[in-house]
């Protein structure tokens, strides 16, 4: 007979540890509605975390957490751990404004054992905690669960190298879904299929069953059985070569929907200790049909109608304007190449990948090898676009320094979610792009108002000869613009004047243009007229326009959503000093020295200064000025 609500009565992995094989059945199914129900209303990571809702129930069964320790790698498929873990109550305050995380946080909770967000990171932490634990002669269990897209990732495969060489007490559990964000790539990905599909394996097969064939009965009943093994041999032998010679003893490949199997698994693991790899294959989007056939669009999914799996829009964006702009330059020039790091939905790159395959490239979660890979590329003679988030691109800073701007090769570095994403929080705001890309020499940094600008400038940072180019956009629908005519270029290092003030000027960069435009409608009506300029590059500046604007305005601000700390202000402020002008300085609007919590953008932008009401709010105290309410406020006050 079926229980009732067994979801709310855990509080604790302890409680599930009480419930029989039957109940934990229900308990998943439950688990998965409560996921889709939540994710439906608020948006988030659906697939991934459907896929692993019996792994999570069959860890927290087996192991004591959480003096035994699991990390989640990336986090994104953590949401049933979540709930198993006291955040029931909270769970519908996933990924809003002052609740509980989309990713795995300490912070949060003693259940997340490791913080994370980027993938392939969990074999290495979970390494390092395991040498902490032995030499300081504590007793627990770590688990390290990766996904096989993060398997692409160079990080993992160096930390498997170091758990095997240095002999380590670590588990290993490769959640194989056969696919990452998109599918996955490269000889990794095919590696545990190679002999199984080579020559040798076949022509035995082959001979094999000719064999069994000439006897009648007898050989019909043995080849069903060869039949039978045949997924269980090709699993126990060939995939548990490669990590086997890594030193990690190898288990699998089991269902990873089997919950029985998983537990059984799981306590005999425990028991035998050492390095080791248990090998689960499931299906991503596991128990919701629409993300079972699409996982790539259930990845990270907007607010959806659970009955028709329709997700919510909200216009073209800047990523759909880069992509259909990459598509439409690639027809007129050739030499146009894109590669990306397992994101070709997320950076609108599915359709140049459609249309031009032989020049697209996805080299897989391995961000530092795209760059170089097109460090190469534009050695001889291509002009590759490098499209990857920004909070990624932070991986490969140093191939961006020493193997493209060191030799000055026009690369092309698209960041798609500069500046702040939402919901999705602190591990991937794109909050530090403008800091660390502007100090590499040789470097282009700019920034588009709208979309329209997006395609001028993707067709400037293409033509252009003299070193690499970096654009940095938002994740967010255009405001409008008319994108009907062809892309234009735009002089390299020129500002544009927007409006014209009296007492002050906006120098703004990016995104923030608009609301800096509307924060000087707001205080228009209240007598203060101030200038908005549209920098667009925050490398190289424009030297000449800002001579004009610190002999013309009595206060200087910068705008941009991008840290303090380096970012586009502190250059204007750098440039000041270094044109001879030291009795003036530019006063920054931009998101503060700290990691910025999740939440909308809106929320965000309002919090932190960079909303059109909050930045009218920062002039009119700058200039020593009244609000609107307050000039009334005083003006009562003397009326009475």
């Amino acid at each position: 007979m079926k229980d009732e609500n067994l979801l709310q009565l855990i509080q604790t992995p302890r409680d599930i540890r009480q419930l029989t094989l039957e109940q934990l059945v229900q308990l998943a199914e439950e688990l998965r509605e409560e996921i889709i129900q939540v994710v439906s209303k608020v948006g988030g990571h659906l697939a991934s975390s459907l896929g692993t809702v019996e792994l999570a129930l069959a860890l927290h069964y087996v192991f004591d957490t959480p003096v035994d320790k699991i990390i989640w790698d990336v986090g994104h498929q953590a949401y049933a751990h979540k709930l198993l873990t006291g955040r029931g109550d909270a769970f519908q305050t996933l990924r809003q404004y002052g609740g509980i995380s989309g990713f795995c946080k300490p912070e949060e909770s003693e259940y997340d054992a490791f913080g994370v967000g980027h993938a392939s990171t969990s074999i290495a932490a979970a390494l390092g905690m395991a040498c902490a634990r032995d030499l300081q002669n504590e007793q627990y269990k770590i688990v390290a669960v990766i996904g096989d897209g993060a398997m692409t990732g160079g990080l993992a495969y160096e930390a498997l190298n170091n758990i095997g060489h240095l002999n380590k007490d670590v588990l290993v559990v490769l959640n194989d879904n056969e696919m990452s964000i998109s599918s996955n790539v490269g000889a990794i990905a095919r590696i545990l299929n190679r002999l199984i599909t080579g020559n040798f394996y076949n022509i035995a097969k082959e001979d094999l069953e000719k064999f069994l064939r000439r006897f009648s009965r007898l050989g019909k009943r043995m080849l069903r059985f060869t039949h039978r093994v045949e997924e269980s041999i090709k699993g126990l032998i060939v995939p548990g070569i490669f990590f086997e010679e890594m030193g990690l003893r190898y288990i699998g490949p089991i269902d990873g929907h089997n919950l029985e199997s998983l537990i059984e698994t799981f306590k005999k693991v425990k028991e035998l200790g050492g390095p080791m790899l248990v090998h689960t294959l499931t299906q991503k989007g596991k128990g919701y049909s629409f993300a079972e056939k699409d996982p790539e669009r259930f990845h990270s999914a907007a607010k959806f109608d659970i009955a028709t799996g329709k997700t919510s829009s909200d216009g073209v964006t800047y990523t759909q304007v880069f992509g259909d702009t990459m598509c439409e330059l690639a027809e007129r020039n050739e030499r146009i190449v894109a590669i990306t790091a397992a994101m070709p939905l997320g950076t609108g790159l599915s359709m140049f990948a459609q249309r031009y395959p032989e020049r697209f490239f996805d080299v897989g979660i391995a961000e530092g090898c795209g760059v170089t890979m097109a460090a190469g590329m534009a050695r001889r003679g291509l002009r590759p676009v490098v499209a990857i988030y920004s909070t990624f691109l932070q991986r490969a800073f140093d191939h961006m320094v020493h193997d493209v701007a060191l030799q000055k090769l026009p690369v092309v570095f698209a960041l798609d979610r500069g500046g702040v994403v939402g919901r999705d929080g602190p591990t991937h705001h794109g909050a530090f792009d403008l800091s660390y890309m502007r100090l590499i020499p040789n470097m282009v940094v700019m920034a588009p108002k709208d979309e329209a600008e997006l395609r001028d400038m993707l067709l400037t940072a293409i033509e252009y000869d003299e070193g690499p180019v970096a654009i940095r956009y938002p994740r967010a629908a255009g405001v409008g613009r008319d994108i009907s005519h062809p892309p234009r270029q735009i002089p390299i290092g020129r500002a544009e004047l927007l409006k014209e003030g009296e007492q002050a000027m906006i120098l703004a960069l990016g995104h923030p243009v608009q609301a800096a435009l509307e924060a000087a409608r707001l205080v228009e009506g209240e007598g203060i007229h101030i200038g908005v300029a549209n920098m667009r590059f925050a490398k190289p500046l424009d030297t000449e326009f800002l001579r004009y604007a610190v002999r013309k305005y009595q206060v200087l601000f910068s705008l941009e959503d991008n840290v303090i700390s380096g970012g586009f202000g502190s250059g204007i402020n750098e440039m000041l000093v270094q044109m001879g002008i030291t009795d003036r300085f530019c006063i920054p609007i931009a998101l503060p020295d700290k990691f910025i919590e999740h939440g909308t953008q809106k929320q965000l932008y309002a919090k932190y200064g960079l909303a059109s009401g909050e930045i009218a709010r920062r002039v009119r105290i700058s200039l020593g000025l009244p609000s609107k309410s307050e000039a009334r406020a005083k003006a009562s006050k003397l009326a009475q």
